[in-house]
């Protein structure tokens, strides 16, 4: 079974990519059917499908109580992950973090995933919202970096559980990518040691590399080359996103942390409404792909979210 690894090493013209989120509590898997129904014509070599963990939320009771609750906001990826690849028979590869779900609960989705025959993976450490709280009083054992989750991934390749037991490793191993940031990772004290632990998870076991969202191309350009200068030889994959909406301006840059170039601000705040926009934002991403199809990179990976829309169309202008 080919690899999206090996997919990505092999892609030698013009590819596509693109996240999913899986569909908010409540709502039907259609909506996720459709935005893949949407870009399917565009041969996408694979679908990334987000993971999201539990949000406390605190809410009066009947009594006027503040109390504390657990809200799941998505379904498990790992049924997203498998709905997708079943009806559709494209590459999935599912999210797996660190942050809010324990080591325990890790396992027990890689063993689903293997199960499932989906043997994909993106290697993340996950987000730190103020939205989210550990569920228990005490903290669940989880891992607390990208580089844990890898050790864990890779003691289960070998065969061996989270309590030692040893079995037969599995048939087909897990094969996973991380993230890299052409803008630092918010916690890192500077670039240089961002790309640091990136070699180290590289080193680990990563076998590509899809970077966070952005804007300016010549920080994507000098990213690759400082990790190409460090040692970093795996594929580094952009990552797009358009801009489609007007608080996304200031909204980007904080969630994010990416900057957004003075010539885009200039033309975003010049806009009246979404619709507007949205125009703008896609002749921006459309620029940076054809650029970054020029320079070598034949794979571009796009974030959809709530831009669906802008994604077809910047995919119609250069696939």
């Amino acid at each position: 079974m080919t690899t999206v690894a090996e997919l990505i090493r092999n892609t030698n013209k013009p590819s596509f990519s693109f996240e999913l989120l899986p569909p908010l509590k409540g709502n039907s898997i259609q909506r996720v059917f459709n935005t893949i129904d949407r870009l399917k014509e565009f041969s996408p070599l694979y679908i990334n499908i987000t993971t999201h963990r539990d949000e406390i939320v605190y809410k009066k009771n009947d009594k006027g109580i503040i109390e504390r609750r657990v809200y799941r906001k998505r379904p498990g990826t790992v049924a997203v992950a498998a709905s997708i690849q079943n009806k559709y028979q494209i590459p999935v590869v599912p999210h797996m973090i660190c942050r809010g779900f324990s080591k325990s609960e890790t396992e027990y989705a890689l063993i689903d995933l293997n199960f499932l025959g989906i043997h994909d993976l993106l290697l993340l450490r996950g987000d730190n919202s103020s939205r989210h709280e550990f569920v228990n009083d005490e903290k669940k054992e989880e891992n607390a970096y990208a580089i844990d989750l890898i050790h864990q991934v890779n003691d289960l390749n070998s065969g061996r559980f989270l309590d030692g037991t040893l079995m037969e490793p599995f048939a087909t191993p897990f094969s996973y990518g991380v993230a890299g940031y052409p803008e630092k990772h918010a916690d890192a004290p500077n670039l240089e040691a961002d790309i640091y632990w990136l070699k180290q998870k590289v080193e680990a076991g990563a076998e590509y590399v899809i970077t966070q969202m952005f804007f300016d191309n010549e920080k994507f350009f000098s990213f690759v080359k400082k990790c190409r200068e460090a040692g970093i030889t795996v594929p580094i994959v952009p990552g797009i996103k358009p801009i489609n909406l007007k608080n996304q301006l200031n909204i980007l840059p904080k969630v994010f942390h990416t900057e957004i170039p003075e010539p885009l601000a200039h033309e975003l705040r010049k806009c009246k409404n979404n619709e507007e926009t949205t125009i703008v934002g896609t002749q921006w991403a459309i620029m940076q792909c054809k650029e970054l199809l020029q320079n070598g990179f034949h794979l571009i990976h796009f974030y959809t979210m709530m831009a669906t829309q802008s994604v077809y169309n910047i995919a119609k202008e250069i696939y």
